[in-house]
């Protein structure tokens, strides 16, 4: 390809994504394909000699795009959301174009420099206090495992690296069952090992880790011998929105010196609008505190931003320096390869910079507040019909609600029948989960592009299908 053809196929594939993005109401939120479809209809063996673009681009059309969950849908209130701005992708087309390795500030001064602002205004945005610092991460789950990696550390005098983790006392952390799964697979890798991660009762309406009950987890494993390490709580979990108390947590692991991590991956956008911010009441005493602004601010995947309260504890967890990597010369630069496990390095802050620009955190906040308000507003009108019961109520745009089954019916059985059946007829997408060992079916509004009418559409979707299979 030489680069009229670069030009040419650029602008083509730029008109293909405003086509894309402008038609897609029209389109079934999940496809409707088996598993099999589109791996049978790829040939076989990689192509010997060149094909036309002409060729691979109807290809895509044909046989690719068709087999796509459409996660800009705007009724897509499956998960959370991972929304891409159409200016952060206008962003991205930049990135890709210019290919740049972010990974030191020699290596690209403007990516680093410009990643250092974007997190001091998000910070800003967030209510955050000075003093923390921070760095842009791909996902929460690489935040959260640099989390442990640094609690690890300290609990081991930062001898772990050195020496490992045999002979050592044995680690502990502390979570509710609320987390994320990534807290387990950072548990894992970290070779802290599952038996390791207590979790702590919930109660209450968000599902709050009790403090009294960490506290005393906390000398109990003392007494034992153990090696208490860190505490991971969480701001809006996956499941139902488990929201701790953060004020209450934070004392605990101060009174016992143990590194307190907070992941607010999706809820922790709605932090922007003050009027939220009592949901992380003392997320300013955490070490670390991780949420992604490529999930409910929008900007394109990935773009997860990890705040740091001490970063030279994480730099010394994981910093290496080659001399091939050293920057001569210049003193007290970040080279953020320093502050993350892969040593390579996307340049993800140009497209948070490009969108807070275009819209500004007053048209983000907007955003944010209609779509509590729809949701909230779902979540009664459900409430208000007799077959339907709201199981968990909303934390900020997420609730969970259980759809009656027929007397003698098994209740499980049958929510999982209407979600499927849901994401079978392909006007929205939603997700189940479980809540006290029962099915519940989710929902959140979250979308960038949602409007009031598409949670009406919902409403309609979802009574209309559960009736028709009841």
């Amino acid at each position: 390809m030489n680069n009229d053809d670069f030009r040419q196929w650029s602008q083509r594939a730029a008109d293909w994504g405003a086509d894309y993005r402008n038609n897609l109401r029209e389109r079934p939120v999940r496809p409707l394909i088996e598993p099999g479809d589109i791996f049978r209809s790829i040939e076989a063996s990689p192509p010997e000699d060149a094909e036309s673009m002409d060729r691979i681009f109807a290809d895509f059309q044909e046989k690719i795009v068709p087999g796509m969950t459409h996660w800009q849908h705007p009724r897509f209130f499956a998960y959370f959301p991972a929304n891409a701005a159409p200016v952060s992708v206008v962003a991205e087309y930049l990135v890709s174009a210019m290919a740049a390795q972010c990974m030191l500030w020699q290596t690209s001064p403007a990516a680093t420099e410009l990643e250092m602002r974007t997190i001091d205004w998000m910070r800003q945005a967030l209510g955050l206090p000075e003093g923390f610092s921070g760095v842009i991460q791909d996902s929460a789950s690489s935040a959260t495992l640099n989390a442990v990696l640094t609690m690890r550390e300290r609990a081991l005098d930062w001898q772990g690296n050195k020496k490992g983790l045999a002979g050592q006392g044995r680690l502990r952390v502390y979570s509710s069952d609320q987390v994320h799964t990534s807290i387990d697979r950072a548990i894992w890798v970290s070779g802290i090992g599952e038996d390791n991660l207590v979790r702590i009762p919930v109660a209450g309406r968000f599902r709050a880790m009790d403090a009294a009950a960490l506290d005393a987890a906390i000398v109990a494993d003392r007494v034992a011998g153990m090696l208490p390490a860190g505490i991971i709580a969480s701001v809006g979990g996956t499941s139902t929105g488990g929201t701790d108390d953060i004020a209450a947590v934070a004392a605990v692991a101060g009174r016992h010196g143990l590194y307190l991590h907070v992941d607010a991956a999706w809820a922790g956008s709605a932090m922007i609008c003050p009027e939220y911010r009592h949901f992380w009441a003392g997320a300013e005493l955490a070490d670390s505190i991780v949420f992604n602004p490529h999930k409910w601010l929008g900007a394109q995947f990935d773009c997860s931003m990890q705040f740091i309260r001490q970063p030279e504890d994480l730099v010394r967890t994981l910093a290496i320096k080659p001399e091939f990597l050293k920057t001569h010369g210049r003193d007290g630069i970040i080279n953020y390869s320093e502050w993350s496990v892969p040593l390579g390095r996307r340049f993800r802050a140009l497209k948070l910079w490009f969108l807070l620009r275009a819209h500004g955190l007053e048209n983000l906040r907007t955003m944010i507040r209609n779509h509590v308000a729809w949701s909230e507003g779902l979540a009664a009108r459900l409430a208000g019909e007799v077959d339907f019961e709201i199981v968990t109520e909303p934390m900020l745009s997420l609730f969970s609600f259980r759809h009656k089954a027929a007397s003698g019916a098994d209740a499980d059985e049958h929510n999982l029948r209407l979600v499927n059946a849901i994401n079978d007829d392909g006007r929205i997408y939603l997700t189940q989960t479980k809540v006290d060992g029962k099915v519940a079916i989710r929902f959140q509004v979250g979308q960038f592009d949602a409007t009031a009418g598409d949670v009406d559409a919902a409403f309609t979707a979802i009574t209309e299908i559960a009736r028709a299979t009841a």
